[in-house]
């Protein structure tokens, strides 16, 4: 059984004993979280949300806080000798996924 969920403005399929990377969620290591809302929830018999999937939860445990890959940002403009570069790593969290209720 598979769900889709939507967390920090993004889509992710996740299943029962995946380790999921999102954006950062305030929860402390250790906890148990609900994450949703659920899109779909697919098997045997998928149902699909109008739009989300009405009694559906996913249950995830908080792993770790990190910080990701450096990403780059690089302004030009040419004939100006404008360059610009800056960077970031991005706050994310790990979750393991526990369960899938429908």
């Amino acid at each position: 059984m598979y769900a889709i969920i939507i967390s920090g403005g993004k889509q992710y399929r996740v299943a029962q004993g995946e380790t999921l990377t999102v954006d950062r969620i305030d929860a402390e290591v250790g906890s148990t979280i609900e994450l949703g809302p659920v899109l779909l929830v697919g098997g045997d018999s998928p149902r699909i949300g109008a739009p989300v999937v009405d009694g559906a939860s996913v249950t995830a445990q908080v792993v770790a806080h990190e910080l990701g890959e450096k990403r780059e940002i690089f302004k030009y403009r040419r004939t100006r000798r404008y360059r610009r570069n800056r960077g970031f790593r991005p706050s994310l969290t790990t979750l393991s996924i526990q369960s899938i209720t429908a």
